[in-house]
């Protein structure tokens, strides 16, 4: 037997050069360019503020399940019933997930059902609409540009943006322009003309509570299957801090990464069991089940990812205690006060706060008049990260006039109410200079981005990107001490 080592380094047979086994190095050593560019990241995550609204800092346990050995296996199939061999072990796991996933929303086996092999959220909703809306068949989704996913079905008139509007017929449902609101009244006109076989209740860039209810009813009204996207929102569902979806829903799909705090991938859950009794008395089932597993393997993917499996049990029982209970409640009171110190500083809210984790700002209606690409281009030079996103009323999601900003990376961090004050002020601070910048350069992007190099901006970018990440080291990041 070869000796083992824990850096490797040493011959199969013990002496020689020829076979040096290195398997076993750790990354510093084996590719340390990879290394440096991943302890980078790593220094930016603890120096910057990360206020995308859809990431997260996940925790160690699971950050040690995606590398683990889980990486290794093969388990194409279901539990018990898999393609290939050695999966005592996988099946245990993978179990172990559904029975948390389930527990984490109080939903009992015998009427609901859970998937989680899908890679992520866009193709966990896919394999729903491959399993139960036929080719060409209809669905009803938010427009992109009002704050609905791509995988909803966007297109444009020139062009099917997402697979979904490719392989599927949709119509998207509108917020109202002067509100921001979901106009359900308008969606329940368009459905009782589309006739869709499947609306989706869900949200990519939206503040406010879905009226699951409502949804419900425009559903059953139109003959529809109702899915619930929860991607945004479901680690808030969890906790009880935001309407849940479970009682309304056919079909509830979501990451795990997100709010959630887990491992990025994704997951759904079907209702089981006992649909109705009809006119004989006979009970009828619902038949989702087998097609949703069926479309996930063997129709869209291979393989499941047994280490993302693994950290999806991880992120579900954690999703059950009580600090998780109290990180949530954080999360919409961090929100909840960015909304309305940026209120008060002239910055137009869209919907006029939140009820979740994000803070959609209109930059158009806002100081300066900024587009959401300057607004997050300026708050990225000084180490703020966020995404423009479209605002009510935006005709092209490719220049949107605003920006999305969210609080569950900072609150995992532990910045609570009175640091957002800070953050605030960075922000405020931030498009500040924007402003001025657009004052010199004109409309342009480009020509913005030409003198926010120049040293009369960019001693100005760089004093205030001190000042953050000076803030910002202050607070814990979760994970690996170097990577």
């Amino acid at each position: 037997m070869a000796p083992h080592t824990e850096n490797g380094g040493i011959s199969a047979n013990g002496h020689g050069e020829d076979d040096v086994w290195t398997l076993n190095q750790h990354l510093k050593e084996a590719d340390p360019e990879i290394y440096g560019m991943i302890c980078n990241e790593k220094k930016r995550q603890l120096k910057g503020l990360e206020m995308i609204a859809s990431e997260n800092f996940t925790s160690l346990p699971v950050l040690e399940c995606m590398g683990s050995c889980l990486h290794n296996k093969y388990s194409e199939g279901q539990p018990g019933a898999r393609y290939y061999g050695g999966n005592e072990y996988i099946d245990q796991i993978e179990l172990l997930a559904q029975k948390r996933s389930l527990e984490a929303y109080g939903l009992s086996p015998s009427e609901w059902g859970v998937n989680v092999q899908p890679y992520s959220g866009s193709p966990a909703n896919f394999a729903v609409y491959t399993a139960l809306v036929e080719p060409h068949g209809r669905i009803m989704g938010l427009d992109l540009p009002d704050g609905g996913h791509l995988t909803h079905g966007f297109f444009t008139p020139k062009a099917k943006i997402s697979a979904t509007s490719i392989f599927f017929e949709s119509m998207p449902y509108k917020v109202d322009p002067a509100t921001g609101l979901i106009d359900y009244d308008a969606l329940e006109k368009s459905a009782n003309l589309f006739k869709p076989k499947l609306i989706i209740a869900g949200v990519s860039c939206y503040a406010r509570n879905l009226d699951y209810a409502r949804f419900r009813q425009i559903a059953d009204k139109n003959g529809s299957l109702l899915m619930a996207d929860m991607a945004h929102v479901s680690g808030l569902v969890a906790a009880g801090e935001v309407p849940s979806p479970f009682q309304y829903c056919d079909i509830v799909t979501s990451t795990v990464h997100k709010t959630l705090r887990g491992p990025r991938a994704g997951i759904i859950f079907f209702r089981r069991g006992v649909k109705e009794v009809d006119r004989n008395g006979k009970e009828v089932l619902y038949d989702f089940e087998n097609k949703i597993n069926m479309a996930v393997f063997p129709g869209l993917q291979g393989g499941p990812h047994n280490h993302a499996i693994a950290g999806i049990a991880v992120a579900m029982k954690h999703a059950t205690s009580q600090e998780f209970k109290h990180y949530q409640r954080q999360v919409v009171q961090n929100a909840q006060a960015l909304a309305k110190g940026l209120s008060e500083l002239g910055y137009k809210i869209v919907t006029g706060g939140t009820d979740n984790h994000i803070v959609h700002v209109d930059l158009r209606s806002s100081p300066g008049k900024l587009s959401g690409a300057k607004g997050e281009l300026i708050l990225e030079a000084v180490n703020i990260s966020c995404n423009k996103n479209t605002v009510p009323g935006d005709v092209s999601a490719m220049n949107p006039s605003g920006i999305r900003l969210g609080s569950p990376s900072l609150t995992t961090r532990g910045l609570k109410e009175g640091d957002m004050a800070k953050v605030i002020e960075f922000i405020h601070g931030a498009l500040e200079i924007a402003v001025k910048i657009q004052a010199a350069s004109g409309p342009k992007l480009v020509d913005f981005k030409v003198k926010l190099k120049e040293e009369e901006f960019s001693s100005q970018v760089d004093a205030l990107r001190n000042k953050v990440e000076q803030f910002a080291i202050n607070f814990r990041l979760p994970g690996h001490s170097d990577i």
